[in-house]
């Protein structure tokens, strides 16, 4: 199927990994023009395009989400480079590893986490929707499109982080705004979140290697498998698709294998050897 990305440029920001970079790869295996966002990853993340085959068809941007002058500047260069923007992945995000209760949560930790997460998916929207008012849209009538990555963490919350479940669960509230506002720049814009629920990236694999972790998550899914990078990657670029999400704004995607607020099974029924050879 022709997802209609052929040509069209793309931003990803915090592509330098996980489920970043998988977009990026997806992106370009449709044969868009794929802006990668990176901070601290920078030189890492331009080392790794120089290998793909496809890295003539993308550019390293910097930028520290948290500054909104850096997104401005990012936005611009990936501009100047390959004209107005289709889309964009909001995506950079951080997780604290630490459980810690917010009675006993450090400011700094709080206003962190806020502050990339949500505050710094904020300078990154106004920062596309600048970009797509002053370029006017990639092309006329297909629809500019702009995808959050969130977490089931917004909906069901997580106990011990309360500071990433409040600035993914603000997403909500940018994603519901912003679809009414697209429109004004482009008719046919269109905003949409999907919720990862626990995915092996290098942020998370660490903790998944802690005895009995991969019980306790998989406990509440009835598909008792964890996800990919990948699996993330390609429900953000059907909906980046103009053919596939012609239609589709203001809407939540769950991918998380059908998980719920409560417990389906006890952790002792979980097969964890099972779950983890699924990832390979």
């Amino acid at each position: 199927m022709n997802l209609g990305l052929g040509g069209k440029t793309v931003l990803v920001t915090g592509a330098s990994g996980g489920i970043g970079r998988a977009t990026a790869v997806a992106l370009a295996a449709e044969g868009a023009q794929v802006v990668l966002h990176a901070n601290r990853q920078w030189d890492s993340a331009r080392s790794w395009l120089k290998d793909q085959s496809w890295g003539d068809r993308a550019l390293v941007v910097r930028a520290d989400v948290t500054d909104p002058g850096q997104v401005e500047r990012a936005f611009a260069a990936a501009v100047d480079r390959f004209g107005p923007l289709h889309g964009c992945v909001v995506n950079a995000g951080i997780w604290p590893p630490e459980d810690k209760a917010l009675v006993d949560m450090d400011d700094a930790r709080v206003r962190q986490t806020l502050g990339v997460n949500l505050t710094g998916a904020t300078w990154t929207s106004r920062a596309f929707l600048r970009s797509i008012r002053s370029t006017g849209p990639a092309e006329a009538g297909v629809g500019s499109s702009l995808v959050y990555t969130g977490s089931t963490a917004a909906k069901f919350g997580e106990k011990g982080h309360c500071d990433y479940a409040a600035s993914k669960a603000g997403l909500y509230g940018l994603m519901r705004s912003l679809k009414n506002e697209i429109v004004d720049i482009d008719p046919y814009g269109r905003v949409n979140v999907v919720d990862p629920g626990w995915t092996v990236t290098e942020m998370t694999a660490k903790g998944l290697d802690e005895p009995g972790v991969v019980e306790q998550v998989v406990r509440t899914m009835p598909v008792q498998q964890l996800a990919r990078a990948q699996d993330i990657a390609m429900a953000l670029v059907a909906l980046l698709s103009p053919t596939l999400s012609r239609h589709v704004s203001g809407e939540i995607v769950t991918v998380a294998g059908g998980m719920e607020g409560r417990v389906l099974r006890e952790a002792k029924d979980v097969d964890a050897a099972a779950v983890k050879a699924r990832l390979s």
